[in-house]
């Protein structure tokens, strides 16, 4: 899960906080002693992680916080709003040209996703209302346009490519001329990578972004890689002039240190951030958002675009319905898997919502074999322990698994993940009236 390690530190160092009536020096000295430390750890860059702390404590040792009725709330406030700064402030879009087309220049090292995130980008403007064009600009990489034209048909997205023959040059400019006979008003450009930064690799792309004169030119890069990802990003940017950086990954990295240290070391923004293998997998980066992630408030509003994005609105008003009469079953729990899978992992999906915990959430991962594995241990049910599970007694459970295929341990972990799913399911309906008295509104409530 995304920033697992350092969300975890950073907010037991805050938990302690929370409790004292009053802060002293000491204390923040050494709750800000363990952010430092966590931060580190979690490979953000040295000079980053100094002026971070340097700012929170100029902030923090004053009268806002020391007389504060809510010394501890204070001080996490002042934590979220830096590291909030210090990822970009606020989103950062796309530039859109006013005359069409837009072209997009993907740019950075082999393996870090770029043709994948090509056909993430498009299918994201697409659904945006935009025209785009993918073009096959790697003509070194085995399989590269065969990969793009895969990527292409499942979305939908028309590919241009005059195969490996021809230079990432000439293809550029045929490709923009293509662009404006079929009316597509975005490009982007799929363009070829090396294993590490080297003057031919930028000789090209600067050939490139001379002959096409990009809109955008945005780096793609591997947030596991941490240093390294932000030590690539400032290459990019020196010899090639960048306007942004896509973080593919973001969903496996538990440490968190590129998405914290790119746009103070760059100066660029981080405007996507891949959160998963799906070709619908590629967010828009919101700082505050993912700050908020961080020091476990939630992101409220990201779970509600997610959920108004895949989940089906009528089913979701009926479900409302049977949790607030109690008449929530298997059959119910079933359907709701297979709409919130299409949301992402389950644990970070719920992790959006205030106040959950990440670590009782992990055991509720979704996969498509566990997926099938619930289907078949649900259907082996009899009508009446679906509407009633508290009837299913040790007998039961053992037929259900004969039936099924698996063993009784797996029925038991359905039936204990069911429970909490209706106890969550529970807590989101009740979250949902108090949207009635002016609090916020969960999607379809």
């Amino acid at each position: 899960m995304a920033f697992e390690g350092l969300a975890e530190k950073l907010q037991n160092t805050f938990k302690k906080l929370r409790g004292k009536g009053k802060i002293n020096e000491k204390d923040l000295k050494e709750a800000l002693r363990e952010v430092r430390l966590a931060l580190l750890e979690a490979d953000v860059n040295y000079k980053v992680v100094k002026d971070f702390i340097s700012k929170i404590k100029d902030r923090a040792i004053g009268y806002e916080v020391m007389e504060s009725l809510t010394p501890g709330q204070q001080v996490i406030k002042i934590v979220k709003e830096e590291m909030t700064e210090l990822m970009g402030g606020t989103q950062t879009k796309i530039v859109f040209s006013s005359k069409p087309p837009t072209i997009i220049m993907l740019v950075g090292l082999q393996g870090a996703g770029k043709t994948t995130t090509a056909g993430k980008l498009a299918g994201l403007l697409a659904k945006q209302g935009k025209k785009p064009l993918l073009v096959a600009c790697d003509i070194y990489r085995p399989a590269a346009i065969e990969q793009l034209n895969v990527v292409g048909k499942s979305l939908d997205i028309p590919v241009f490519s005059m195969g490996n023959n021809n230079s990432p040059i000439n293809i550029a400019k045929a490709a923009i001329e293509h662009a404006n006979s079929n009316f597509k008003d975005i490009v982007i450009i799929d363009t070829a990578g090396r294993l590490h930064v080297d003057e031919e690799l930028m000789d090209e792309l600067k050939e490139i972004k001379a002959s096409v004169s990009p809109t955008e030119i945005l780096l793609v890069v591997d947030s596991m890689t941490g240093q390294d990802a932000v030590t690539v990003s400032q290459s990019f940017n020196e010899q090639l002039g960048i306007d942004g950086v896509i973080l593919t990954k973001l969903d496996g990295d538990t440490r968190g240190g590129a998405a914290l240290s790119v746009k103070a070391v760059t100066g660029k923004p981080i405007k996507y951030a891949g959160m998963g293998e799906k070709l619908n997998d590629l967010e828009s980066f919101h700082p505050d958002r993912m700050a908020s992630r961080i020091l476990g408030m939630g992101d409220v509003l990201s779970f509600i675009e997610k959920a108004q994005a895949n989940i089906d609105e009528k089913k979701a008003r009926e479900l409302e319905k049977k949790i607030r009469s109690e008449q929530f079953t298997f059959d119910d729990f079933l359907d709701q898997l297979q709409q919130v899978k299409n949301m992402g992992p389950l644990s970070d999906v719920l992790g959006m919502i205030p106040g959950m915990n990440s670590k009782k959430l992990k055991g509720l991962s979704v996969d498509d074999k566990q997926l099938e594995q619930t289907e078949a241990i649900i259907k082996s049910m009899t009508k009446g322990e679906r509407i009633n599970p508290s009837i299913i007694n040790a007998s039961r459970r053992k037929r259900i698994a004969l039936g099924s295929g698996t063993k009784v341990q797996d029925v038991n972990k359905l039936i204990k993940n069911f429970e909490q799913t209706k106890k969550m399911m529970k807590q989101f309906s009740n979250m949902g009236r108090g949207a009635n008295k002016g609090k916020f509104k969960l999607p379809f409530m």
